[in-house]
């Protein structure tokens, strides 16, 4: 397990991060996972036991449930705080009042609160607005973030899902007002999803942001259970919750090369689509879910694959975006740009 710098600090979190959207299995993230404690108990020995440092989870997932039960694991299984970091959201609805959902300084003061008893934790160490609210300006959101990071009850901010636009522009105001900047953006990426390269990748490369890609296999379709003659795997949340949203005549293409890459390593399609990713100098942590120890495992082992420049540059190329301006028109105005 390799462990890169978290943005511009000095703090190091591991190339994988557990991402626990499969805790609990409440309301709306039924679909996604309904691990019981005991299961979660192991997913995350087994992933400290394998070197991860990171932990991933958000104040909605399963309304709530999720941050509870990492909490007791945590306190179950005895682990040393300063040990693994620890990453929530805020943005999406926790109860039916008006003003249980979004960006002000109200909802970010009380869902680190409520997030933190949840969890059972004294601080956040990675606090990530969970999208956009359009609502809420800028200044106020992130005036509500510099105040959680005053009191001691935040470390590092983040974004999740957030135009480069917008990042860039509250970044500005923070750096305007002396106040916390975001160091770390999570972003959909997977080798069948490569949009954020066209104005996010750029901004973050720029900004020196960490970059941490959720769904990496796509919502289960890179998980090599599909193919074109296999469009239904039976035993993927996939089947019945189709997200992200894949353009799934390429990613059969994509498939099929990662097949053909996987047998030279005698890995699984998974283990390449993620190794695909870790291979990317812009990624600094790619956040892995599981249902169990067994996938956990076989996604973890995805460190160990090594590709080749050669194969690095097939898989770019069969996944490659198509020209969007203004990108091929930068690309143009750059050729000419040194004395022939």
């Amino acid at each position: 397990m390799k462990y890169n710098q978290l943005g511009k600090t000095g703090v190091l979190v591991s190339e994988l991060c557990l991402g626990t959207m499969t805790f609990g299995g409440k309301g709306y993230w039924q679909a996604i996972g309904q691990l019981p404690q005991e299961e979660v108990n192991e997913l995350i020995k087994t992933s400290i036991d394998q070197g991860i440092n990171f932990i991933d989870t958000a104040n909605a997932y399963s309304e709530g449930l999720s941050e509870t039960m990492l909490g007791k694991s945590l306190s179950d299984l005895g682990i040393n705080r300063q040990q693994i970091v620890i990453a929530t959201k805020v943005r999406l609805r926790m109860g039916p009042g008006a003003n249980q959902i979004g960006l002000s300084q109200l909802h970010i003061a009380d869902s680190v609160n409520d997030s933190l008893e949840r969890l059972n934790l004294s601080h956040i160490d990675l606090l990530y607005i969970h999208g956009v609210d359009f609502l809420t300006p800028l200044e106020e959101t992130m005036r509500g973030l510099e105040d959680v990071v005053r009191s001691g009850k935040v470390r590092y901010i983040g974004v999740s899902n957030h135009p480069a636009w917008m990042v860039a522009k509250a970044n500005g105001i923070a750096d305007k007002m002396g106040w916390t900047k975001f160091i770390a953006s999570q972003n959909y990426y997977s080798i069948a999803g490569r949009e954020l390269e066209r104005e996010i990748l750029p901004m973050t490369t720029s900004e020196g942001i960490s970059v941490m890609p959720w769904s990496p296999l796509a919502g289960g379709f890179l998980s090599g259970k599909y193919t074109r003659n296999n469009e239904i795997a039976g035993d993927s949340r996939r089947d019945s919750f189709d997200f992200p949203p894949v353009n799934k005549t390429k990613a059969y293409d994509i498939i099929d090369v990662m097949a053909e890459v996987g047998k030279k390593h005698d890995v699984s399609v998974a283990r390449i689509a993620l190794a695909w990713l870790l291979h990317k100098k812009s990624v600094t942590s790619v956040i892995i879910g599981a249902k169990r120890k067994e996938q956990l495992l076989d996604n973890i082992a995805a460190t160990e694959v090594q590709l080749s420049d050669e194969e690095m540059q097939k898989l770019d190329t069969v996944s490659g975006l198509s020209p969007e301006y203004p990108g091929w028109m930068l690309e143009r105005q750059m050729q000419n740009r040194f004395p022939s």
